[in-house]
């Protein structure tokens, strides 16, 4: 689950990281009155949305005009920023080309800036242990400075079991060149940044830039906050702060019957048991010379209701030209899929070429379901045959 800026610095905050006062505004109004509250000259008005890039963006209805983050000199200034920003569509990197809505404003007292660092806390699958990721490219998207400069990226790996120490942070202020208040700020930043990933169950705390400012302080310029799903059964707090307007409605409908999906941009619907059967289904897709409109895994112990709730919602998407369906039974039933496709397709009125592959537990009882359902939907016998029939099929479709 992410969340906006603003609700990252303010948790942040709670555990002693060093960041900017602001406030979050949803009208021009309230922009202007939050400028009042702050010690000025400098503002820095920031649009609101989950994705990356907003400084660098442009809106939709001004895409010559400036990005999604400003300065301004006054209190008019913001409201002026403000309302070019609310209510109108930002267009970033990692937005594509259809943007984000941004609804509210985020208001910042100005920074002296005398140096942009990176700063990232990561858990490395690996090695199973949470990893700080530095550089001293500090505004750039990291894997931009992955690609061109490797040797300026740092790595220091946290032992779960005796947690962060003062030495984490000395190594990785040396490696950025801090020194003397510079490095004994940033040890405090990342020890105080360290204990909010833990305590918040946290997948990624990235903070970008991260700057020195010119009295030598070390302050969070930007935050970004990600947790971990499966972990959010032990902060109903957290769960406040999701933004449902922010996240794909195909997936918040998902979540409603504990279906893992993923919304992508191709135009092959997948719903597949298991998560590494469905990334394979994907690349196979790939291979065939098509692309997965979605990595859908409905999971072990699916019902017949949530299989026809999951290809409902693989549907809903107008890209999807054709679905593959590819089920390998063991708890899951293949007698169980077959009866929820049957249903979800006579109940949508199914108007796509649909190839399923079954194996496993029950799979003649689901072939025979399939079979004397008497809708158009192609058996396949392993998986390349199934990928190899649906792309056949979108291609004579179309």
């Amino acid at each position: 689950m992410n969340i906006h800026e603003y609700q990252a610095k303010e948790l942040l905050k709670r555990y002693g990281v060093s960041v900017l006062e602001g406030h979050v505004a949803w009208t021009p109004e309230e922009a202007e009155a939050a400028a009042s509250k702050l010690p000025g000259p400098v503002y820095v008005v920031k649009s609101q949305i989950h994705a990356g890039g907003r400084g660098a963006g442009r809106f939709a209805d001004d895409p010559n005009g400036k990005g999604g983050v400003r300065l301004a000199r006054s209190a008019a200034e913001v409201k002026a920023a403000a309302e070019a920003m609310i209510g109108h569509t930002l267009v970033t990197k990692q937005t594509g080309p259809a943007g984000r809505a941004v609804r509210r404003v985020y208001v910042e007292a100005g920074c002296d800036i005398a140096r942009e660092l990176y700063l990232s806390l990561l858990v490395d699958r690996l090695s199973g242990r949470i990893t700080v990721i530095a550089s001293t490219e500090g505004g750039m998207e990291i894997e931009e400075v992955a690609a061109s400069h490797p040797e300026k990226i740092l790595r220091v790996g946290i032992d779960p079991a005796s947690g962060i120490s003062g030495f984490h942070g000395r190594r990785l202020a040396a490696g950025l060149g801090l020194s003397g208040k510079q490095a004994s700020a940033f040890g405090k930043f990342v020890t105080a940044m360290y204990e909010a990933f833990v305590a918040l169950d946290c997948a990624v705390v990235e903070i970008n830039p991260l700057v020195v400012t010119g009295a030598g302080e070390v302050v969070a310029l930007d935050a970004k906050v990600s947790f971990d799903d499966n972990a959010l059964f032990r902060h109903p707090e957290l769960e406040k702060l999701r933004d449902e307007a922010e996240e794909d409605p195909k997936e918040l409908e998902a979540a409603k019957y504990a279906l893992n999906y993923v919304a992508l941009d191709g135009n092959i619907g997948c719903m597949v048991n298991g998560a590494g059967l469905a990334m394979a289904t994907m690349d196979i897709i790939k291979l065939y010379g098509m692309a997965p409109a979605n990595f859908l895994d409905v999971g072990g112990g699916a019902t017949k209701e949530r299989v026809t709730a999951a290809f409902k919602i693989i549907l809903s998407d107008p890209n999807v030209e054709g679905i593959l369906v590819n089920i390998f039974g063991g708890i899951m039933r293949c007698d169980v899929i077959a009866d929820g496709v049957v249903s979800a397709a006579r109940e949508v009125q199914l108007s796509v070429p649909l190839v399923v592959r079954l194996e496993g537990t029950n799979v003649d009882l689901g072939k025979q379901i399939l079979a004397r359902s008497n809708l158009p939907i192609i058996a396949a016998d392993n998986l390349a045959d199934a990928a190899a029939k649906i792309v056949q099929a979108v291609r004579e479709a179309a």
